[in-house]
Order: structure tokens, then C-alpha cells, then sequence
């Protein structure tokens, strides 16, 4: 058998990379819930959301275990399959990698410790401190990394000397062309995905009858986040595209399965990309509105396919269809979110069992929405590692590909035991709900703010017997 190495490295990053993604594509939203939830319990000494803080933050530390341990094994790739990339790009990809490592997983690393056992060991004030820090480095995190890899995709502030690149303005590098748009995205869609989730634990717990005001304000928060964000994300969405086709032009042409740049684009409800027969087959589409997409004019037109060279073209099949799968969670977001929000705008949220049903189903979207973008993004750019800079079959390691085929079955195997077991903890957390726990006493901190202390001596007998 002919094992290539190429096909099967590409393989094995894709399938870590894709486990790896779900997990701070969650963590980096739900640690933004957990610190907005403790600033409210914070403010108003509601105990519903000391609870709920509580309760997320052991759901938040199982899913950092699994991305931190999953983002290890990425780092290793870079070396053990990649090493002619590390080569080429490495005085640029290497330092923003360390940055992400100095400054996000630093902050992090500080204050992980009291955000998971601080509970009833460190003022109130310092906790809600640390579950702020961890957001905020979360949030650190997804810029340097989504700078690297948008330098992959843009890459500007260099210069080839030897055939390797140099660094010549670290802020256009860390800036460049589609940074700031696609991290906004990225933000967004971790912001959504978990609001999904959320939406999804509330409705559940309605509908089986348990945890009425922990699922009262889960429901409110998330519908909230959908009705406002999802919107805000397809417009998002669609100025990336705009990037894309201005710097990326091949990867627009495939995305929209457009082969002749000299005819407007028509928008391509459905179809399958024959790249052999350089023709769509079972197309279904509406003429000209592709054009009025991109180039904002009926007649404009825009690169297709075939005006570049078959071994410029990336994959068809992924792009497209990602995009098309991308886009339509993005309509059932929209439609969640402002739905949600008209029946709780009537008082007939709790009583509609049809949306909590719909609600209770949405909560791995966000995560197929997020794989579908990366599937879209990565496969887009190819044949390119790193945009016009270097392909992908020239940054492969002098490695067998029977070596890259072994550790592949490794990686399977073992992260399919190791994240089946994540999921299983994660599901228990879930179906016990935001109650109490023997291993994790609650805590008897109480916030000191005027507007906490008004709510009487009841409360806090219940606080302290909760």
C-alpha cells in the first residue's frame, strides 16, 4: 500500500485541529458567561447566579483540560510533521505563537487556580476578579492565535531572504489585511456556540420540570446573545468574505463554485462541483446575485475557477459546502434568537414546549458552525500553507508516510478514549444539575455591595445553608 505522507500529515492536523477547536471555541464564550454571571451575583447577591457561576465553572474546567491537552499535540505536529514550514515561516509564526503562550496563557495560568477552588477561600471580590482575568485571556488567546493564522492567509511585514521569511513590521504582521475581521468572527461565533449550549441545558431543564429559575436565566441570557449577536454575525461574516475576495480570490471562486470570471456570478443555492468537467452538476441557483454579493453591482464580475491553473485551485467540495452549512446555522441562529425573544417579550416563553424542544436540540450548531468555517478557511487556502509563500506539499517533514499513518491510528484511538470520557463527565455535570455538591462545598463569601446587603437576613440564611 502507498502511504503519502503529504495527504495523511494533512489528515492527522485536520483531524486534531478539528477536535481541538471545539473546545476553545466553547471555553472561550462560556468563561465570558461565568464572569458575566459572578459580576451580576456580584451586584445584586441573587444567589441564582452564584449557582449558576458555580455550576458552569466545573462544566468550564473539564472543556479548558481537553483544549489545553489537545493544543499540546498541535505544537508537536509543527515539528514532527511540518518541519519545512517551521523553516520558511518560523521567525514569523514562531513569535506570535510565544506571545499567545507569555501574555493569554500566562494570564490564565495566574488565575485558573482561584476561579476553580477559590470559591470559599479568597474574598468575593478577588474571585470575580479571577473569572474576568480567565475570560479576558481567553479572549488574548484567540487574538495571537487567529493573528497567525490570518498572517497565513494575508501575510504583509515581510521579506523573502533565501527563501525564507523575515519579519519587518510586527504590526503589520499582527495586523494584517484579514485580522481584525476574522477575529471579530471567531469572538462571535465562541460568544454563540455557547449560547447554544446554554440554551439548550435551560430548555432541557424546563421541559423536564427541574431547576425553574437557574433555567429562567439561562434562557433569557442566551436568547438575548442570539437575538443580538446572531445577526451582527452574518454581517460580520459576509465583510470577511469581502476580504477574501479581494486577497483570496480563489478561494471566493470555489466557495461559490463560480468557474467563468467572465460572466456574472450567480449564487449557488445547491449544486456539486465537478472539478474534471469544470461545470457544476444539479445546479440550483439565482443568476447575478453572487456578483451583487461580492462585487455589490448586478453585472460585476469577480475571478473564477478557470482562470486559475488547475494546481492553484483549492478543494471544491469542502469550501462549498462548508459555506452553505456555515451560512444556514447562521438563519437558524437568527431565527432562535429573535423568536426566543418575542415569546419572552409575550410572558410564553415556559409555556411554549415546541421552542424549548427546538431549543433543547441546538446545542451542537455553534460547534458544527465553527468546523464548517475552519473547514471553509484552511481548505480555501490551499494549495498554500502560507499564502503565495510557501505550498503545502514543499512544507512536509522528511518523514515516511507509513511513520505518519501509525501515529494517525494513535491519535484516534487515543483521543477517542480521552474525549469520549470529557464528554461522558461533562453530560453527568449536566444531568445533575446546578445543585449542590459534596466534593465542592458552597461558598460562604457573601458580596458586600449596599445593593446585595438589601436583600435581607432571609437570604443570607439561605446562603449560608445552601
Amino acid at each position: 500500500m502507498d502511504f503519502d505522507p503529504v495527504l495523511l500529515a494533512r489528515i492527522q492536523f485536520a483531524f486534531t485541529v478539528s477536535f481541538h477547536i471545539i473546545f476553545p471555541s466553547f471555553t472561550i464564550g462560556l468563561s465570558a458567561f461565568i464572569a458575566t454571571l459572578e459580576l451580576l451575583w456580584l451586584k445584586t447577591g441573587r444567589e441564582v447566579y452564584h449557582r449558576l457561576a458555580r455550576y458552569w465553572t466545573k462544566i468550564f474546567a473539564v472543556s479548558f483540560a481537553m483544549g489545553v491537552v489537545s493544543g499540546i499535540v498541535l505544537s508537536y505536529q509543527f515539528g514532527t510533521n511540518w518541519s519545512r514550514f517551521s523553516e520558511v515561516v518560523g521567525s514569523v509564526i514562531g513569535p506570535l505563537i510565544g506571545f499567545e503562550v507569555l501574555t493569554a496563557f500566562f494570564l490564565e495560568a495566574t488565575f485558573l487556580g482561584i476561579m476553580l477552588f477559590g470559591w470559599n477561600r479568597v474574598p468575593t471580590w478577588l474571585h470575580v476578579l479571577s473569572c474576568v482575568m480567565v475570560a479576558a485571556g481567553t479572549a488574548m488567546s484567540a487574538f495571537w492565535i487567529l493573528s497567525a493564522n490570518s498572517w497565513m492567509q494575508t501575510p504583509t511585514g515581510y521579506e523573502m531572504r533565501d527563501g525564507l521569511a523575515y519579519p519587518l513590521d510586527w504590526l503589520e504582521i499582527i495586523f494584517n489585511p484579514s485580522f481584525p475581521i476574522r477575529l471579530a468572527h471567531m469572538l462571535l461565533a465562541a460568544y454563540l456556540t455557547t449560547s447554544l449550549v446554554v440554551l439548550a441545558v435551560g430548555a432541557r431543564y424546563l421541559l423536564a420540570d427541574r431547576f425553574h429559575e437557574e433555567s429562567r436565566v439561562m434562557l433569557r441570557m442566551a436568547i438575548g446573545m442570539l437575538a443580538i449577536f446572531a445577526p451582527i454575525q452574518a454581517y460580520v461574516g459576509d465583510t470577511s468574505g469581502l476580504v477574501a475576495a479581494e486577497h483570496q480570490p480563489a478561494k471566493i471562486a470555489a466557495i461559490e463554485a463560480h468557474w467563468d470570471g467572465t460572466k456574472p456570478g450567480a449564487l449557488v443555492l445547491f449544486a456539486w462541483p465537478d472539478a474534471a468537467q469544470e461545470r457544476n452538476l444539479f445546479e440550483i441557483s439565482i443568476p447575478h446575485a453572487s456578483s451583487l454579493l461580492i462585487t455589490h453591482s448586478w453585472d460585476g464580475l469577480f475571478p473564477g475557477l478557470k482562470q486559475f491553473a488547475p494546481e492553484d485551485r483549492p478543494p471544491l467540495i469542502g469550501p462549498f459546502f462548508g459555506f452553505r452549512i456555515m451560512v444556514g446555522i447562521g438563519v437558524i441562529m437568527i431565527l432562535m434568537g429573535w423568536t426566543g425573544a418575542y415569546l419572552l417579550f409575550k410572558r410564553r416563553l415556559e409555556g411554549t414546549r415546541w421552542y424549548l424542544f427546538a431549543a433543547s436540540l441546538c446545542w451542537p450548531l455553534g460547534f458544527i458552525a465553527v468546523l464548517a468555517g475552519w473547514i471553509v478557511t484552511e481548505q480555501g487556502r490551499q494549495p498554500w500553507v502560507a499564502y503565495n509563500i510557501l505550498r503545502t506539499a514543499d512544507a512536509i517533514s522528511p518523514v515516511s508516510g507509513e511513520a505518519v499513518a501509525f501515529t494517525l491510528a494513535l491519535f484516534v484511538i487515543v483521543y477517542g478514549i480521552v474525549f469520549s470520557m470529557g464528554i461522558y463527565y461533562i453530560n453527568r455535570l449536566i444531568v445533575k444539575g446546578p445543585g449542590g455538591s459534596a466534593i465542592d462545598p458552597p461558598s460562604r463569601e457573601r458580596p458586600t455591595r449596599p445593593i446585595a446587603a438589601a436583600h435581607g437576613a432571609g437570604r443570607d440564611a439561605i446562603a449560608q445553608g445552601e
